[in-house]
């Protein structure tokens, strides 16, 4: 049985990993709700945390579980490869917080111990069926994401078609809270147990847990720390990312997809046009004017991005 000084720094590298990827995937959880002002910063960074932290009491420990026995052999598990698997994992997430590349925490943490065992047991410590289904949803993960954002996205601009901008402003506030908490509270259930599992792997390499032990139900103390922590690096944030995420990649509206030249206007200015926002028809000509504004609405015209036809176009 190693020394128990060892079993506790190892522990507590296992609880930098969490918190640095709390940090590291905050952006995750509010880059909406940030850039389209919904929350201040702060405000939603103490909103991400708390349903960070309230997961661990409501969903079981099933991916502690895959971590702990579904990814390499645990009869190659050492404290060196716990170790450098974790070493390996926190350096890759703070190179991309630096360079403001939201990436896998999770996948890191899985490629350093797989990469940190083949090298200490060879390739054939490695647990085939967890490793592909890893794999394969790297790849299927971000092409189900596009596909289920565009259905979504159709299905409400579909709902708000006759709403008035003001209205639809005021409903997705809300709706952005609600999911940025369901996000959060995935994020704690899922991320959090990755830590859960290589403490649970520490505990088994040093002989303070069986190995039939590392398939059930994570004990509390772990349980409690790990979605602490996560939720403590979440409520510190990583703006970096956040820039990323909210205003490099698209610029984000409140309703996700009505454009904000729409949201800006009062309710009184949206034309018959914005029926549907699939088939835009132009809108009746109205009486000329040497003062009259321009155009409202230049996308009735000539479809999402047409150009305006009134004077200062």
């Amino acid at each position: 049985m190693a020394d128990m000084t060892l079993v506790i720094l190892l522990v507590l590298l296992a609880l930098v990993f969490d918190f640095i990827n709390g940090f590291h995937d905050a952006a995750n959880s509010i880059a909406t709700v940030v850039s389209t002002r919904v929350l201040k910063p702060q405000h939603a960074v103490l909103w991400a945390a708390f349903f960070n932290f309230i997961a661990a009491f409501f969903f079981e420990t099933r991916v502690a579980s895959t971590i702990g026995k579904g990814v390499v052999d645990p009869g190659a598990i050492t404290l060196a490869v716990v170790a450098a698997g974790l070493i390996g994992a926190i350096t890759w997430n703070l190179i991309t917080w630096w360079m403001g590349l939201p990436s896998s925490s999770s996948h890191a943490l899985i490629g350093g111990l797989a990469g940190a065992a083949v090298v200490h047991g060879g390739w054939g410590v490695l647990q085939g069926t967890g490793i592909f289904k890893i794999a394969i949803f790297i790849v299927l993960s971000p092409l189900i994401g596009l596909l289920l954002g565009f259905l979504y996205m159709v299905g409400v601009l579909w709902i708000v078609r006759d709403k008035t901008p003001s209205k639809v402003d005021g409903i997705f506030r809300k709706l952005q809270l609600v999911s940025a908490a369901a996000y959060s509270l995935a994020h704690g259930l899922n991320d959090a147990q990755k830590t859960m599992g290589i403490i649970m792997l520490i505990l088994f390499a040093t002989g303070h847990m069986a190995t039939a032990d590392l398939g059930k139900h994570a004990p509390w103390w772990i349980i409690i720390s790990c979605h602490g922590v996560i939720a403590l690096g979440t409520m510190f944030g990583g703006w970096r990312i956040v820039k990323t995420m909210g205003m490099r990649i698209t610029k984000l509206a409140r309703s996700a997809g009505l454009p904000p030249r729409l949201q800006a206007q009062p309710p009184s200015s949206v034309p018959r046009c914005w029926e549907s926002p699939f088939r835009p028809r132009t809108p009746s000509p109205e009486p000329s004017s040497a003062s009259a504004p321009p155009t409202a609405f230049p996308q009735c015209a000539g479809g999402w991005r047409g150009q305006s036809s009134g004077p200062g176009s």
